[in-house]
């Protein structure tokens, strides 16, 4: 197969989905309303996007309890079927915030193609959580079989990508030589295994599950170990410039979040019964799916170490400082 020779950061058009899940009633509301701390909150209607995927769990969950709702806040919900188009939205206005993959956007800013703000963590990577497999028919048994094989990631230049390169790293591979990466969005993977359009694929949850119980899919390699054990993914991400402009909307969104994120962490139950309403997962499957962790807290040292190891393998070529990047969580 051909060899992958140009590295190139691509934005990607995809599909946004409106789910019509709100955190209290639907329609613009009125400005200026107040929060439950009592200062008015610069817009009580959002916009976020976010995978159907377990990261955002915690947001979910605040919807459900009406967490949002007793800050004033109304949350509408627009799923997105790629990473590839959430910072395009963002950038453009049609999102408010999104589940922002880590690694995206500490590699925009870095580029200086956004200035963003995190404004809550959402997920980390736990044992066998984000996965590369193949076809059941297939002969590739190992990450040293992968040599010449091309690989389907949410996009080139990202996360699953830095993933998968660590796991061929450690078998003496080199991800810009040895094997090509190809963008696919999650829910599309299956069928390019299926089809042999890709060799194998790097898939997390609720996906991860599918393809092994619904095509036979393999599991050759949990690439979240060694330098990715305990990654952190994603979290709730703004514009610097948004963040300036609603402070008062951004510490409602962060305290109302803060309460369903903490169910989610310690709570595997409440992550199991909101699952199945806003991604394709059944019940019963989301009752034996493998699941990351749900941070309560942002982290500076946590998310330096996504920059960090993106200097390492060459996505970066300078150190990148992320505490700026962080707003402060409310007291």
């Amino acid at each position: 197969m051909r060899r992958f020779r140009g590295r190139t950061f691509l934005i990607g058009i995809g599909t946004v989905v409106s789910l019509g899940l709100t955190a209290c009633g639907g329609g613009s509301t009125p400005s200026a309303a107040p929060s439950a701390e009592g200062k008015a909150l610069e817009k009580t209607t959002i916009t976020v996007g976010a995978l159907p995927i377990p990261d955002s769990a915690g947001m979910h969950i605040a919807i459900a309890k009406g967490f949002f709702k007793e800050e004033g806040l109304t949350v509408n919900v627009t799923q997105l079927q790629s990473s590839a188009i959430a910072v395009p939205n963002l950038l453009g206005g049609s999102l408010d915030m999104i589940l922002g993959n880590y690694f995206a956007i500490i590699n925009i800013q870095s580029k200086k193609g956004g200035d963003f703000r995190f404004v809550a963590d959402a997920y980390q990577a736990k044992p066998d959580t984000f996965a590369l497999v193949v076809p059941k028919d297939s002969k590739i048994e190992t990450p040293k079989d992968l040599k010449g094989a091309n690989i389907a990631v949410p996009a080139v230049n990202s996360i699953g990508e830095m993933a998968a390169g660590s796991t061929l790293r450690t078998v003496g591979l080199d991800r810009l030589k040895d094997v090509k990466f190809q963008q696919y969005a999650f829910p599309d993977m299956p069928a390019a295994l299926a089809t042999g359009k890709v060799d194998a694929a790097w898939l997390t949850e609720p996906f991860l599950t599918g393809v092994q119980k619904n095509a036979g899919a393999r599991k050759i390699a949990d690439t979240m170990t060694g330098a990715m054990a305990d990654f952190p993914m994603a979290g709730w991400t703004v514009t610097k410039k948004w963040a300036e402009a609603n402070p008062n909307t951004v510490a409602a969104f962060q305290r109302a979040y803060a309460k369903g994120q903490q169910l989610a962490a310690s709570d595997r139950k409440e992550v199991e019964s909101i699952l199945p309403k806003y991604t394709k997962i059944s019940p019963q499957d989301a009752a034996v799916i493998t699941l990351g962790a749900f941070p309560t807290t942002l982290s500076a040292n946590r998310i330096q170490r996504v920059a960090d190891l993106m200097l390492e393998y060459g996505y970066l070529t300078e150190k990148l400082d992320v505490t700026p990047l962080l707003v402060p969580q409310p007291q």
